[in-house]
């Protein structure tokens, strides 16, 4: 009986859990905003997984966000971005190691900011163009999320 009855509570709280699916989209240069938003994604994940939720997030950057990503990000940002950047950096890294955030990089944004692929964290996937991943994503039901 009393095995019964767990297992009737396991099923009821995996019948309630949700999958939250999300793409989030940065072309943002403002490096602390750019921080905040890092700080943001990781906080939204730990509310949702506190509820028994599983999420799926995944991280397009192009444009001016794309700096983050270099491990020489040192040489192309201004001095007064620095602090910002870097710990933009730790929590993007943060991200992708303990939360499994998909990182996803724009090589035309790469080229156009002057940044190697040799450059750029381990962890970030390089792809020909971020619109069209950010295009499949939300194809597949991912909600968009978009900071500028």
């Amino acid at each position: 009986m009393k095995s019964l009855l767990l297992l009737l509570l396991v099923f009821l709280s995996l019948v309630e859990a949700r999958e939250y699916k999300a793409v989030f989209d940065c072309s943002s240069g403002d490096a602390s905003y750019v921080k905040s938003r890092m700080w943001l994604i990781g906080k939204t994940i730990d509310m949702m997984q506190s509820k028994g939720d599983t999420t799926n997030v995944v991280l397009t950057l192009h444009g001016s966000c794309v700096p983050m990503i270099s491990q020489d990000y040192d040489l192309i940002i201004p001095d007064e971005d620095l602090e910002n950047i870097k710990k933009a950096q730790e929590f993007l890294t943060k991200l992708a190691k303990d939360k499994n955030v998909k990182v996803i990089a724009c090589q035309m944004s790469l080229n156009a900011n002057a940044i190697d692929k040799e450059s750029v964290l381990p962890f970030v996937k390089i792809t020909p163009n971020s619109f069209i991943d950010t295009i499949g994503y939300q194809n597949d039901g991912y909600a968009l999320m978009t900071f500028k």
